[in-house]
């Protein structure tokens, strides 16, 4: 029987200097999470313990160290959640971030399995899908509104419509102009102007026009006694027609905050919101997971969000390799949620989160495994010290 018992004791043993040194194998590796062997005594109502035995490898799954690499596309986790990834019909999971963009516009991993996510058009809380890049360009935006900040001077003088007609080429006409570049469905820009003219106490008509061609709607603008503006007329749909192939264009003209003061003109802010069209430059990934790519026209697009998993008991997760785990009925089901949400963690870009082994604890509990091999052997050699004692009593 005491052979049996320190046998077990070395075959324990072995594990354990098998867990260790596969925890140091990996110390480098980005994303990789160590183990430990637990044992349990064999006891089975006799007087003396029958060995000892293996009662499992469990991983540590507590953070490692993020580590800064200053490329886009690696990315780490801060806090829970686990990167989903589909390859060949698997669903995986990883702490591994070391991502690239593939010839077909997946977002995968070294092992070319593919990130999964929520795509632009899809709205979160459905099943997560392989995201991927478009390789197409933007399409060209046409300018359907403008927001704008002015103040219009009340010192100036009323123009009478009954005796000075609005005219683009006489200044005396109107009050105040400023220009703006709006877009056809086509992506060509058009130099606009808009026109600002002091008809009346705290009132103002205001016209557009797209180079020679003036918009026929004629918009208002009336103030109260403090200078705030207080309502806008027929200021929601601004015509015209570019011609060329383009589509007819209508433009919204919102002039919110807008104040009439005694002060002169002036332009606080403007925006439009037409663009040409333009080439992917760059894919970056903000906090939130959101997959953002950024055109030659200046535009950001939100391309997809990424999906993180958590579950109930990681250390019921099963490792298949490379980093890795699929769900198992001791996992649980997958808990899915956005970057950020609840109780997942944000995502840092340029950085890896790197493998939590600690090298000196390693070491120390290599040596400590070495001896306790040692001691079964000899607790081997001095059964068989005794065995052959017994053998030699006559």
């Amino acid at each position: 029987m005491g052979f049996s018992q320190a046998l077990s004791g070395l075959r324990a043993a072995a594990t354990n200097l098998d867990v260790i040194s596969n925890n140091i194998a990996n110390s480098q590796i980005v994303g990789f999470k160590s183990a430990r062997a637990q044992f349990a005594d064999i006891y089975a109502n006799a007087q003396v313990g029958l060995g000892t035995r293996v009662a499992g490898v469990f991983q540590d799954f507590s953070d490692g160290n993020i580590e800064t690499t200053n490329r886009s596309m690696d990315l780490a986790i801060s806090g829970k959640g686990f990167f989903r990834f589909e390859q060949q019909g698997q669903v995986q999971y990883s702490r591994n971030g070391q991502l690239s963009i593939d010839k077909s516009g997946y977002i995968v991993n070294a092992q070319g399995a593919q990130l999964t996510g929520y795509p632009q058009e899809a709205g979160f809380g459905g099943q997560p899908e392989v995201l991927r890049v478009p390789a197409a360009g933007l399409a060209a935006n046409a300018s359907t509104g403008i927001t704008g900040v002015f103040n219009l001077d009340t010192s100036t003088g009323v123009v009478d419509r009954g005796t000075v007609p609005f005219d683009q080429a006489d200044a005396d006409s109107y009050s105040y102009a400023n220009s703006v570049t709006l877009f056809d469905s086509l992506g060509n820009p058009h130099p606009s102007m808009m026109y600002f003219t002091k008809t009346a106490d705290n009132q103002w008509e205001v016209r557009m026009s797209r180079g020679d061609e003036l918009a026929p709607e004629v918009g208002q603008l009336d103030f109260d006694n403090n200078g705030l503006l207080v309502t806008q007329t027929n200021m929601d749909a601004f015509s015209f027609v570019p011609g060329d192939g383009a589509a007819n264009m209508s433009i919204g003209l919102d002039v919110t905050g807008t104040t009439q003061f005694a002060n002169q003109f002036e332009l606080t802010a403007m925006e439009q919101d037409g663009y040409v069209s333009g080439t992917l430059m760059q894919v970056a990934v903000a906090e939130n997971g959101e997959v953002v790519g950024t055109y030659s026209n200046e535009q950001q697009v939100v391309l997809g969000t990424i999906a993180l998993a958590n579950f109930q008991s990681l250390e019921g997760l099963k490792p298949v390799g490379d980093n890795a785990w699929i769900e198992s009925k001791k996992s649980g089901v997958p808990i899915l949620s956005r970057p950020g949400e609840g109780q997942f963690g944000s995502i840092m870009a340029g950085a890896v989160e790197a493998s939590n082994v600690d090298l000196t604890q390693e070491l120390v509990a290599m040596i400590i495994a070495q001896r306790n091999y040692q001691a079964n052997a000899q607790s081997i050699k001095s059964q068989d010290e005794a065995l052959q004692t017994t053998m030699q009593l006559k």
